[in-house]
């Protein structure tokens, strides 16, 4: 008889203990147009990290999109400190270290005192941290340098993202956020230009009538009477912009002319033309400082025809200036003059008489410059404009003669700023000096989080009530110099019955007229005048 072997039984395996585990994914404006931070990529670590890693369950994945890293008041990391709180999650993991934050103090926070008080792991999987892991955590310089270098590349991002758009300019490509009318971006490539074929003939057209001696108000009026596509309405309806954005329906011959300057229709490419300062004030460049790229794409004009239409309207231009300039005329009404048909700015349009006095008419160019039936026309002598505001100038003058801004309401404006500018010094002072007491040990963990969120929301707060009074102040001073300057202008008038242009910017918003010569003026503030 065989014998029978005798074989030890094998173990179950030891299943541990499930993880509550919180997946936090954040995306922001700092991390430029690279696709390393993007959510996906960052869910695709997260995943393989995760794999084959069966003790740590996924209780939520918390994504925080297009949101600065350099403070913690984001929805979804709020969230996720309530669900810490509420005894959900034990465990929380992220591609790296920046992506919980770039705000070295506050992060540190969160990672050596806030998870640690509520028992939370957390694990940077790129940077290799893991609390749970005595290696990652023994040198504790690391931790603080790196939060640190995450707050440096948060505010040196700007630099970059500035140096990678000159780069990819100087190399050809298209930056911009919508393509020239005419061009669509290519499917695979957002910085190439390819004809676009439903919108290039329209192009082509323009430029073969301007070369054929066509004016500038004669193309508009064709392109509109023809029904051609503008570009911002053929934008919307291939859905390159929304359609609330507003959209022109017509040409007009500011948009004529920057086809036909523009020499991106010969296939070279023409980028930089303007700076930005400090994030907010741009300013035009030299046309010898331009970024130019020449056969960047396909040209929807031969390089023949576009020189041939810029000598033609380099000789229109020429000859203009070279008739004798008999000058016109103050125009007082610059800029407040309107159709009150179709809201276009009046004409200001001189007919020249050679034994009388010039007389100039305001008229509407919508039927020259839009199309024939664009809108039924004005046409108005100037001089009939000028005796009706002027008598309704003296009836707003005497109204206003007396009236003044009371000064005791703008004293007690600054007493208050005063008193709270002193109260928001006070509460940053006491901001800045939380962290060191949570380190010191003066304060614990939740004191530092209840403190720091209530001198939080009493700055900001305290912030939004001084714009409010600083709003109110520069109101105040505006009224102060607008009566002023109405004064002023009010005695000139008096003086010398003559209609200014200064009084108008001063006390009227805008004249609407009509085609049976209906004037109304509007004036600045609440009160109108019919």
């Amino acid at each position: 008889m065989a014998r029978k072997s005798r074989k030890t039984p094998i173990a179950e395996p030891t299943v541990a203990a499930g993880i509550n585990t919180a997946l936090y994914i954040r995306l922001s404006v700092e991390d430029g147009h690279g696709r390393s931070n993007s959510i996906e990529n960052q869910q695709l670590i997260l995943n393989d990290f995760l794999s084959g890693k069966p003790e740590f369950q996924i209780v939520d994945t918390y994504i925080d999109n297009g949101l600065t890293g350099t403070n913690f008041n984001r929805p979804n990391f709020q969230r996720m400190l309530a669900d810490i709180e509420s005894g959900k999650i034990s465990c929380v993991i992220v591609k790296d270290l920046s992506r919980l934050g770039r705000n070295a103090i506050d992060t540190g926070y969160y990672i050596e005192q806030y998870f640690v008080q509520h028992k939370i792991r957390f694990i940077a999987v790129n940077d290799n941290y893991d609390t749970a892991d005595e290696n990652s955590t023994r040198n504790g310089i690391i931790l603080p340098l790196k939060n640190m270098v995450n707050e440096a590349y948060a505010l040196d991002i700007g630099k970059k993202i500035k140096a990678q758009a000159r780069q990819a300019m100087l190399d050809g490509e298209f930056i911009g956020a919508r393509a020239p009318f005419g061009y669509k971006k290519a499917p695979d490539n957002c910085h190439k230009l390819i004809v676009d074929k439903e919108t290039a003939s329209i192009v082509r057209q323009i430029f073969e009538w301007a070369a054929s001696g066509t004016g500038i108000n004669t193309i508009t009026v064709r392109l509109n009477e023809m029904g051609a596509v503008t570009s911002s309405v053929y934008k919307s309806q291939t859905s390159e912009i929304e359609k609330r954005y507003r959209q022109n329906r017509n040409w007009t011959t500011f948009t004529v002319i920057s086809i036909l300057d523009n020499p991106v229709y010969t296939g070279d490419m023409v980028q930089g033309k303007s700076k930005v300062i400090e994030h907010k004030q741009r300013y035009d460049v030299s046309p010898d400082d331009y970024i130019v790229v020449r056969n960047t794409h396909e040209p929807i004009v031969s390089r023949e025809l576009f020189e041939r239409v810029r000598e033609i309207r380099t000789a229109v231009r020429k000859e203009h200036r070279s008739k004798s300039i008999d000058h016109y005329t103050e125009n007082i009404f610059k800029g407040k003059v309107f159709c009150s048909h179709c809201g276009k700015p009046l004409h200001r349009q001189r007919n020249k008489r050679k034994t009388k006095n010039d007389v100039y008419l305001l008229h509407c160019l919508s039927r020259s410059r839009i199309a024939k039936d664009a809108c039924v026309g004005v046409n108005i002598d100037e001089q009939a404009v000028i005796e009706y505001v002027s008598e309704a100038l003296k009836s707003k003058l005497s109204a206003l003669k007396n009236s003044a801004p009371k000064t005791d309401r703008a004293d007690n404006l600054k007493r208050q700023k005063n008193d709270k500018q002193r109260e928001l010094n006070r509460v940053q002072s006491l901001i800045r000096g939380l962290y060191e007491n949570l380190v010191s040990g003066v304060i614990s963990s939740e004191d530092y989080a209840d403190l720091k969120s209530n001198y939080t929301s009493k700055s900001e707060n305290l912030k939004a009530e001084i714009d409010v009074i600083n709003s109110e102040l520069e109101q105040f001073e505006k009224q102060q110099r607008q009566l002023a300057e109405t004064r002023d202008c009010a005695k000139q008038f008096r003086e010398s019955k003559a209609l200014s242009s200064e009084l108008l910017n001063s006390l009227v918003e805008r004249i609407e007229i009509s085609h049976d010569h209906e004037i109304n003026v509007i004036f600045r503030g609440k009160e109108n005048l019919r």
